[in-house]
């Protein structure tokens, strides 16, 4: 049965696609995405010592929102979606904030907090599509780099084991595992052209994996005890509930997803050719925020746009929305099968590790290629970034240096990501108010 998929004047060249193509097409958009997207929920769902039940739910129900969230970009309503060919994943700057409000409060006010931040989201989309001139390469550059660099620790932490208490931990057979896997999969980066580049991660987490099964790592037991079909359940870890100090953390970090997004949507309208307005950002905004809000009601994550689907479109050279759509139907469908999400959580933290070190490293790399845009012979700049880089990367390493205060100040203080961005935030406007007001007129 063919797919139907609506189509609009941005999409004439979309007539030009035949479905089998567009399939094609749309699988390596979710190649290019999925090990990026299934990282999140191995990571946190691991932090709190999920069981494999858990863990297999919460991937496959990760996806199956994946699929979701990115349809309600690609269609555009009068109140949500960009129309741009975008797909969704869980939002990486959220990782150390989640496990934070999980381990310290309970899984509960995890999702309680997403929800309230969602629909924060949703009600400033219109406000925060005014005042996008507030977030230049200064502010944005330094928040992608806190962004990667901050979360390169959890990855050497993965690359030992994981459990830091463990015997196991540091282990040959850890270390051996996830080298080899950044090695695989430098090599594949360096040497390998086309689409095997673009999922170099991908391939060497999957050639990882079963190195790592000769060493004993991988247990297939989740996989042969998870079901072959389960539809996502409201509520599955319990409803709701609700920490002042947790929903301000969220927030803060949907702020940052939503600069990041703000990047992604104008690099998608540079490749597609499709301009980008006021409006139009509105709309993919919200659409973002209602993602977090199911997210949150389905105990998954928040969701934000993906830059890695970026270069997925100029590699293929069709920049159209009809084989996203094919992405997000595959999501979907595979989000309703949990032997496959089971399959992700025989992966080895160590494999993980591996894979989070290069890929969390390029990310702040990233960032760091965006800040070479800024005029650093202003003092002003210098200050911006060295101040937020400095104290982002300062208070991930040294968390303790808030352990005398309630737990509600060291969520929001202890992460790097939030305290990056908002003294990026505040520093911009305090030293570069010329900014401020080239966007408010």
């Amino acid at each position: 049965m063919k797919a139907s998929v609506t189509l609009s004047a941005k999409d004439t060249k979309t007539k030009e696609t035949s479905n089998w193509k567009a399939a094609i097409l749309g699988l390596q958009h979710l190649l290019a995405m999925y090990s990026g997207d299934i990282l999140v929920p191995l990571l946190i769902g691991g932090a709190l010592h999920f069981n494999a039940a858990q863990m297999t739910y919460l991937v496959s129900a990760d996806i199956f929102m994946c699929g979701i969230a990115t349809l309600l970009q690609l269609r555009t309503t009068p109140l949500t979606g960009i129309g741009l060919p975008v797909v969704l994943g869980c939002a990486v700057q959220a990782v150390a904030p989640l496990e934070s409000i999980g381990g310290t409060l309970g899984i509960t006010y995890m999702y309680g907090a997403i929800i309230c931040a969602g629909f924060f989201v949703f009600l400033i989309a219109g406000l925060f599509a005014r005042i996008k001139n507030l977030f230049p390469p200064v502010v944005t550059g330094s928040l992608i780099t806190i962004i990667g660099f901050t979360l390169v620790p959890v990855g050497f932490q993965n690359l030992g084991g994981g459990d830091l208490t463990a015997k196991s931990f540091g282990s040959f057979s850890n270390l051996a595992v996830g080298g080899i896997t950044i090695v695989i999969i430098l090599l594949i980066s360096a040497f390998a052209k086309g689409f095997i580049q673009s999922i170099a991660i991908l391939i060497g987490i999957v050639a990882g994996s079963f190195i790592a099964s000769a060493f004993g790592l991988i247990s297939l037991d989740p996989v042969g005890q998870a079901s072959w079909f389960h539809l996502p359940q409201l509520f599955y870890f319990g409803v709701p509930t609700f920490n002042t100090s947790s929903i301000i953390t969220m927030i803060l970090v949907s702020l940052t997803t939503m600069i990041e997004s703000t990047g992604v949507f104008f690099a998608l309208s540079d490749v597609t050719g499709q301009k980008v307005g006021t409006n139009d950002l509105k709309r993919g905004y919200r659409a973002e925020g209602i993602a977090a809000m199911l997210g949150g009601v389905f105990n998954t994550f928040p969701y934000s746009t993906f830059s890695q689907n970026v270069g997925v479109l100029k590699l293929s050279g069709v920049k159209t929305r009809k084989p996203v759509y094919y992405a997000a139907f595959f999501l979907i469908i595979l989000g309703l099968l949990p032997k496959f999400a089971a399959v992700a959580t025989t992966i080895p933290s160590a494999v993980l590790g591996g894979a989070m070190i290069v890929m969390f490293g390029m990310v702040g790399v990233q960032g760091v290629q965006i800040l070479k845009k800024v005029d650093f012979s202003k003092n002003s700049n210098l200050l911006v970034a060295s101040m937020s880089i400095g104290l982002g990367l300062g208070v991930t390493v040294y968390p303790q240096i808030f352990q005398h205060m309630s737990n509600e100040w060291q969520i929001m203080l202890s992460n790097g990501v939030v305290v990056g961005s908002v003294t990026a935030v505040v520093l911009n406007l305090i030293f570069n108010h010329d900014s401020f007001k080239k966007a408010a007129k």
